[in-house]
């Protein structure tokens, strides 16, 4: 028993949306791999205030992984996830499993420019937008969902997919949700589980880099020589850096100073066997 609605089939969450719709009631969904914490209740309570109803999806999508990385490892916990959307007071969940997203036959994905071809997370795991876009335009479709909130930790996947359901008339509003922090400031994720305690505690130096460099900025420095003095930061404290980077806040486009619009630092760099991402406004 989880003590919450859960439909495995798309034909079970489209019956109950439809009703939900013909009361008069607005659906939020929030898209999910589980292994919820925080941060993903943040997302639900977001949704409850622009919706009666809000559906959370749990969906590990292998479309989304590369071989090498940790598709079989990653965490699935659904039932304690399932008691903290119930005391969430999230209304359902959906929880299908791979046949139901990726019957016999599947032969469809997403083809993806824009944010999606940035240089920055694309240039490491290639294939993993348009995994997440295709599993994003079905969740979306097949809820039906009036809005979809979606954290901005995951930066670019935010803008990649805020591009597409734009650009595929999609009918969803997509409400982004600032990223919620532990204490020390590191960005709070499922992979967070996978850090040491000397990993953990050496961790949340990404942020405090991120925040000196966005000061620096702030003031006009050089923006080249203040990146460059950030990663480098960054490398002598032991990281393996994929890229830290400034860049624009919409497009994700490459800026040489704050004239050039506003701005958003965007990291990922691996500390042992966990890869970490984060992102800052400057």
């Amino acid at each position: 028993m989880t003590g919450i609605a859960v439909f495995e089939t798309v034909s079970a969450m489209r019956a109950a949306v439809a009703g939900w719709h013909v009361a008069g009631e607005k659906v939020g969904l929030v898209p999910t791999m589980g292994a919820l914490h925080e941060g993903h209740i943040a997302l639900v309570k977001e949704g409850q205030r622009h919706a009666r109803r809000v559906i959370v999806s749990i969906f590990v999508n292998p479309t989304q992984f590369a071989p090498h990385e940790d598709f079989k490892k990653y965490p699935r916990t659904f039932d304690d996830d399932c008691a903290k959307l119930v005391a969430a007071g999230a209304d359902a969940v959906f929880f299908p499993s791979v046949e139901e997203m990726y019957p016999a036959g599947f032969a469809t994905r997403v083809l993806l420019l824009g944010p999606a071809a940035a240089g920055l997370d694309d240039r490491f795991r290639p294939t993993h937008f348009e995994g997440v876009a295709t599993i994003c335009c079905k969740l979306f479709t097949q809820s039906r969902a009036d809005f979809a909130v979606l954290g901005e930790k995951d930066y670019q996947q935010l803008k990649v997919v805020t591009r597409m359901a734009a650009d595929l008339d999609l009918g969803i509003r997509i409400v982004p949700l600032p990223t919620f922090r532990e204490r020390d400031g590191l960005a709070m994720s499922s992979r967070n589980r996978y850090l040491s305690p000397e990993e953990r505690a050496l961790a949340p130096m990404l942020h405090r880099v991120m925040q000196a460099l966005a000061g620096r900025i702030r003031n006009r420095d050089d923006l080249f020589r203040a990146v460059a003095d950030a990663q480098g930061e960054i490398i002598s404290a032991g990281f393996e850096l994929d890229y830290l980077e400034a860049r624009h806040a919409e497009t994700l486009a490459h800026v040489t100073s704050l004239a050039d619009g506003p701005i958003r630092i965007l990291v990922a760099a691996r500390i042992g066997a966990t890869r970490l991402i984060d992102n800052i406004a400057v």
